[in-house]
């Protein structure tokens, strides 16, 4: 199984932090959002390899991060060897960027990806296991998987793409930013993709309308015309979109 890291956007949000520093090396506690993320991929044991993709402007700074998080003796370089491989996708600008799905099938077609694919934004950063989102996914045959958190508030999901799904997790209905949510539990940028459905990215992109950023559509677009699951996670997450949201889980996660 591979995984692949979604770390391609420009954080202008973040600005001045991100000007001259990609979000997902942001310290939160005494180390890079990445890290957290990278090592919790490595935990699940069924990771050979993780790519990193990101955009020109920050391409040499996460060669340099992968460089020292291969070192035997550190967390991701300890124990069974897993590669690290970051894929430079040639924009240099928040105005050409390829947006969230571009990524995944420019990195899908590029490195010939055939295998089941975990996709996580490198902006999440979350202590739930990810080995459970990929029990979970096995026990329904490796379907499309989506990672849901439950804000318990209908105001704040709003703010995102809001999922309802059934009693197995089947994922019947899927709004972006409504203003009245039906539910309140949320998709999260964390994704499992088996190796049969990952043609469909192709076939999503080639649609009339379909737009390249947002994750979320093209989940929306897999429940109308193929199936996907979600699968509730616990404990804590935080989509790092602003400074504010920076440092709330810089806060957090510091005080674990």
């Amino acid at each position: 199984m591979k995984a692949l890291l979604l770390a391609a956007g420009y954080a202008t949000r973040l600005y001045p932090l991100t000007l001259d520093k990609p979000k997902a090396l942001l310290p939160i506690g005494l180390k890079p959002i990445i890290n957290y993320i990278a090592e919790n991929v490595k935990r699940t044991g069924k990771i050979d390899e993780i790519f990193v993709i990101t955009n020109h402007k920050f391409y040499s700074h996460f060669k340099d991060w992968a460089i020292k998080a291969m070192v035997p003796g550190t967390l991701i370089g300890a124990r069974h060897h897993c590669i690290i491989k970051v894929i430079d996708d040639g924009t240099l600008s928040n105005d050409d960027r390829l947006g969230a799905i571009g990524d995944i099938a420019f990195a899908i077609k590029k490195e010939n990806i055939k295998e089941d694919l975990l996709v996580i934004g490198a902006d999440n950063i979350f202590d739930f296991e990810l080995k459970d989102l990929l029990k979970f996914a096995e026990s329904k045959n490796s379907p499309n998987c989506v990672g849901l958190y439950d804000l318990a508030d209908t105001a704040l999901a709003a703010k995102y793409g809001v999922v309802s799904i059934d009693k197995s997790g089947s994922i019947v209905d899927f709004q972006e930013k409504p203003k009245q949510p039906k539910s309140t539990l949320i998709s999260t940028c964390i994704y499992y993709f088996p190796s049969g459905k990952l043609n469909l990215f192709e076939k999503y992109l080639n649609g009339p309308g379909n737009q390249k950023d947002a994750s979320g559509n093209y989940i929306k677009w897999l429940s109308d015309n193929d199936s996907a699951y979600g699968f509730v996670i616990s404990g804590r997450w935080f989509d790092i979109g602003d400074i504010q949201s920076y440092k709330i889980a810089d806060s957090e996660f510091t005080k674990k």
